[in-house]
């Protein structure tokens, strides 16, 4: 199985914002840690992190044809950006979309995603640990 692991805006600030919420890991650290897991079950996984949001869907477009199933995690995005929900939508495949921090026990604009209704799963607040539970959910879909 080929999954895309596409991280939003301001994860590359892993390790610099507040790791009371996102833990002291970097951007490297984490994408490491999840080649790790991905090897361990088996699938091939690409990640990849953007502070553009036109970037962001370009790749979920490119993963049409080239992805068996997606990680998403927008990050803020996630709360207002119809444009991402418009490219998830005709993907085919399973969809996980993973946040950090606990966003359902945050903010009140961060409880809504706009990737509801497609997604197979919503992880929450396990910090990278996430990341590891949504590939053992797609590799039990396989």
């Amino acid at each position: 199985m080929r999954i895309d692991v596409i991280n939003g805006v301001n994860l590359d600030m892993l390790g610099r914002r507040d790791p009371g919420i996102y833990g002291d890991g970097s951007l490297p650290d984490l994408e490491t840690q999840i080649y790790a897991w991905a090897r361990e079950l088996g699938l091939q996984v690409r990640c990849r992190q953007t502070n553009h949001e036109g970037e962001y869907v370009s790749w979920i477009h490119e993963a049409l044809d080239s992805a068996d199933a997606l990680v998403l995690n927008p990050a803020a995005w996630s709360h207002y950006s119809w444009a991402i929900h418009d490219a998830v939508e005709p993907f085919e495949g399973p969809v996980v979309e993973v946040h950090i921090s606990d966003v359902d026990a945050r903010e009140e604009w961060r409880r809504h995603s706009v990737l509801e209704g497609l997604t197979r799963a919503r992880i929450v607040g396990r910090g990278i640990e996430g990341y590891k539970e949504a590939l053992t959910l797609l590799k039990e879909l396989e």
